[in-house]
């Protein structure tokens, strides 16, 4: 999970954090991260098969901003507010 400057969470996958993060901080990544950072990488996870995660993407990017945040809370994550 990404947040941006304003604070904004993004979720995605990929199966290399580090390559996927700095090509998001280099502008080639996803849209909806052009020109918002700097961009910080607050939380990622191994999870198991590429559907498990396809799966929790699809969850966390139903939740509200509130809700990802806490999500976040439970697994000892702290994200600006």
């Amino acid at each position: 999970m990404i947040e941006t400057a304003r604070g904004a969470l993004y979720t995605g996958i990929t199966t290399n954090v580090e390559r996927r993060f700095a090509e998001h901080r280099a502008g080639r990544g996803a849209k909806a991260l052009r020109g918002r950072g700097p961009l910080t990488l607050v939380h990622h996870e191994l999870v198991g098969s590429h559907g498990q995660a396809l799966r929790l993407e699809a969850e966390l990017k139903r939740l509200s901003a509130p809700r990802k945040r806490a999500w976040l809370t439970q697994r000892g994550v702290q994200a600006r507010q």
